[in-house]
């Protein structure tokens, strides 16, 4: 999918500004709206940056391969900022950066769209992606602390922004798709007739 390219390129420009004029700070959300787009493209090490990239290539080699059309990819754009409104339901959490709750919800849009359109083969696929998603956000404890120190890793994570980038990405993928059933269409064309190469 052609954001992949966007988020890659974006992360690493953003890599040499300073990570505090973009991240999501909860107490500048109303007065400096760009933080809404912008935290996704801050990473605060080096593996940070490194692990979201291949996580962008992973994201966008399930999209390309899974066919998914262009509503999938506007779908996945507006989660963008949605996924940070659920944050604002943990103020203590001051300070956000990184793609990897964006990142949860292009695989979530992606497997939305497998279940719902893909090949008959394929739907197996995309419920075992669903599911793995829910059982490590559970596993994950979003509900608890606001950053988790995972060992292994020079970062805390953010649960809350897995769990909300996963809801964001199905809920605007189910919309996308119901609306674009409601167009008119070409004769015997199918939302996978419209892909995003």
């Amino acid at each position: 999918m052609w954001i992949s390219a966007v988020l890659a390129c974006g992360s690493l420009l953003v890599w040499f500004a300073p990570g505090v004029a973009w991240d999501w700070q909860p107490a500048l959300a109303a007065s400096q709206p760009w933080r809404w787009w912008s935290a996704a493209l801050v990473h605060w090490s080096e593996m940070h940056l490194a692990a979201n990239l291949a996580g962008v290539a992973v994201v966008g080699a399930l999209g390309r391969v899974a066919l998914v059309p262009t509503e999938v990819s506007l779908a996945w754009l507006a989660s963008w900022p949605l996924l940070h409104l659920a944050l604002l339901l943990q103020p203590e959490l001051a300070h956000y950066g990184g793609l990897s709750g964006l990142l949860h919800a292009g695989v979530a849009a992606s497997a939305t769209y497998i279940v719902r359109y893909g090949p008959q083969h394929q739907r197996p696929i995309g419920w075992a992606i669903l599911l793995g998603m829910v059982v490590k956000i559970v596993w994950e404890a979003p509900w608890g602390e606001p950053l988790r120190h995972v060992a292994g890793w020079d970062i805390a994570t953010a649960p809350l922004a897995h769990a909300s980038g996963a809801l964001a990405g199905v809920t605007c993928t189910l919309l996308a798709l119901a609306m674009s059933q409601r167009r008119p269409r070409r004769a015997g064309a199918t939302p996978s007739s419209h892909q995003e190469h």
